[in-house]
């Protein structure tokens, strides 16, 4: 059966079909808990929060459900050199974003507090919880910490964004990795050179992929039904990841707007921007990430674009301004039709079925 791959397998799941694990406090228990529990992988984007949020939200995923899932982190959750940036730099961006500030009435935010990486702390946890599969984006973790995972048997699934990240990650030995193609909504995960140089789509990726790497691969980026997950493993993945339709579902901690938005017409214009929190995503388009296209030189490094932009994000839902807003989701975005995360399992199972059973008449 179709279902029967590499990847199921290794991940101890009924389906190859994995949900994205969004971070910035858009994952959810009850979503990770009914994709597990109808025999995908749910999956929960832990980068942002501390160590004993990852174990209280892991002791509540458990209780949830006793099928396989995954904890997600970052690798690398800065892109400062020290933490912080200059006071020339950051007056800088204040002067680019000042114009929108003052249009919500608001203050401009003060320089932000250096910032120390928190993956070594995350990872310790993460090892320490025990979940079946730990994945990770924007790198690789150290060998130690794989071979602690090969130890307690945690699968690993590391993100690339091209050929040359996933022969990275193959040589360092994940058991699987994601073919990430540029369609995806939210981050682009590249870590070995800039994200504006992996602008390949998840099929033409997964192939490229395919031909020189012989681990396990999931395809990821322009999948949100049965027959994207087909075309998938027709052209050679072993699982598929489905994030945008997920994210659109009641069972993610998506905001109601940010739902509406996913349903509206407004999903047919998608834009990659750094300006929200200076790393490269895909969301819906704005006003503010269109005004400031080629004006990035401006904008902090991640996370402290994001720290920057808090107080804006927040007065803009206050009053309404959708259009200063970067709503992640992905290019398939118009297609989405489930609201209930187990609804649309259901029907990612049965259209993919229906699809290879089609094949054998």
């Amino acid at each position: 059966m179709w279902y029967q791959t590499k990847a199921s397998k290794i991940l101890g799941i009924d389906y190859p079909i994995l949900q994205g694990p969004f971070g910035g406090n858009l994952s959810s228990v009850e979503l990770v808990a009914t994709v597990s529990n109808a025999g995908g992988l749910g999956g929960y984007g832990a980068y942002t929060l501390s160590p004993q949020e990852i174990i209280a939200v892991d002791k509540q995923i458990k209780a949830a459900t006793n099928k396989p899932y995954n904890i997600n982190l970052w690798v690398s959750d800065t892109d400062t050199a020290d933490g912080t940036v200059s006071d020339e730099q950051f007056k800088q961006a204040q002067h680019v974003f000042k114009p929108y500030f003052d249009e919500l009435g608001i203050a401009l935010p003060t320089k932000p507090t250096p910032f120390k990486s928190r993956f070594e702390n995350q990872v310790d946890v993460v090892l320490h919880q025990r979940p079946a599969v730990f994945s990770f984006m924007f790198g690789i973790p150290a060998a130690d910490i794989l071979e602690q995972c090969r130890r307690l048997g945690i699968a690993t699934v590391g993100a690339a964004t091209t050929l040359d990240e996933a022969l990275a990650l193959e040589s360092a030995g994940v058991d699987l990795i994601i073919a990430s193609g540029f369609e995806a909504g939210g981050h682009r995960p590249s870590f070995l050179a800039p994200a504006e140089s992996s602008t390949t789509g998840t099929f033409v990726l997964l192939q490229l992929i395919r031909e020189k790497v012989k681990t396990p691969i999931i395809a990821a980026g322009g999948i949100a039904n049965g027959k994207g997950i087909a075309a998938a493993l027709t052209l050679g993945a072993d699982a598929a990841q489905v994030g945008t339709a997920f994210l659109a579902t009641e069972e993610s901690n998506a905001t109601d707007i940010h739902r509406q938005m996913l349903f509206s017409d407004n999903s047919k214009y998608t834009t990659l921007s750094r300006a929200f929190t200076g790393r490269l995503g895909r969301g819906i388009t704005s006003r503010l990430a269109k005004d400031l296209v080629h004006k990035e030189s401006s904008f902090l490094p991640f996370p402290l674009q994001t720290q920057f932009m808090s107080s804006l994000r927040t007065a803009a839902v206050e009053q309404e301004k959708w259009d200063m807003i970067l709503f992640w989701g992905g290019q398939i975005a118009p297609l989405l039709k489930h609201r209930k995360a187990g609804e649309l399992m259901l029907s990612l199972i049965e259209e993919t079925t229906a699809h290879f059973e089609q094949l054998k008449r």
